[in-house]
């Protein structure tokens, strides 16, 4: 079987449908479902079981989805320590980022990296922090926001104050619904010590949504207060009822860093990256 085999399986794996699949690899269906068939001809049975819903690896296919992984990560790691030996900016470079630094910052930044080096592979997963620390293990580098990880090196992205918004006055007497938005333990044990210190504020903590884009135009439709850092905010500043997060009279700031395994900045694309964002200005 060809790499591009194993790696179609896993696709399909990961996708779950022949058309989701399809659509996301940019095949077409029936080219799809024949280079499938083909596949569990040559090795003999069936990997998948087709239902109306979803693609369900059957016992057979777990065995062989275990050695697709096997070989692509060990393809992976093949070409790294190629690139390594030849001191050639190449190979796949795996970030785990936050989605605010992904969605506000990253996209920039990787576009000019890769215009630099093309022959480097991204590899991203994005997440709240909390996410990318528990699978700090599985990324060349890790960017996430708070406390950098622990015995990892460091580097400081981004300071980044958070403000209280709401589109009505605030430190009224009435009592407004706060807008929470998902986000690591540490950023909400952060902002509830800040809440219970507010004496002038009326919170009804009834509004849940799953990011702050959301929490954001939740916001600037008049349907409660939210707290945002300033790297999103800058817009909402002109137009909207807003406060500093302090505490003990200093501003409250949620910090960026980029974490780095120690020993991977001797890998050529990741000391290329590492330089690259040193010297960017965020």
């Amino acid at each position: 079987m060809k790499l591009e085999d194993y790696q179609l399986i896993l696709y399909l794996k990961e996708y779950g449908t022949i058309r989701a699949t399809a659509k996301k690899i940019l095949i077409s269906q029936p080219a799809l479902t024949q280079r499938l068939k083909y596949i569990e001809e040559y090795l003999g049975g069936l990997i998948f079981l087709r239902t109306s819903k979803k693609l369900l690896p059957t016992p057979f296919g777990e065995l062989v989805l275990d050695h697709a992984a096997t070989v692509m990560k060990r393809e992976e790691q093949l070409w790294t320590r190629l690139s390594k030996a030849k001191g050639k900016v190449a190979g796949t470079l795996s970030i785990g980022a936050s989605s605010l630094f992904s969605q506000y910052f990253l996209p920039d930044i990787l576009e000019k990296f890769t215009t630099q080096h093309p022959e480097v592979t991204i590899d991203l997963v994005t997440g709240v922090s909390e996410e990318i620390r528990q699978n700090s293990h599985s990324f060349h580098i890790c960017i996430v926001r708070g406390e950098p990880l622990k015995d990892y090196e460091k580097f400081h992205l981004l300071d980044d104050p958070l403000y209280l918004f709401d589109r009505y006055p605030l430190r009224s007497k009435l009592t407004r619904p706060f807008i929470e938005f998902k986000s690591d333990p540490e950023f909400q044990k952060l902002i509830e010590r800040w809440m219970y210190a507010q004496d002038g504020l009326l919170f009804n903590r009834s509004i849940k949504v799953d990011h702050f884009e959301t929490a954001k135009q939740m916001m600037s439709r008049g349907l409660g207060m939210t707290v945002l850092p300033e790297s999103i905010c800058s817009n909402e500043k002109d137009h909207f009822e807003y406060i500093p997060l302090t505490m003990e009279g200093e501003s409250i700031v949620r910090e960026t860093w980029a974490c780095i395994k120690p020993g991977l900045r001797d890998l050529p694309q990741v000391e290329a990256f590492m330089k690259h964002i040193e010297v960017e200005s965020l």
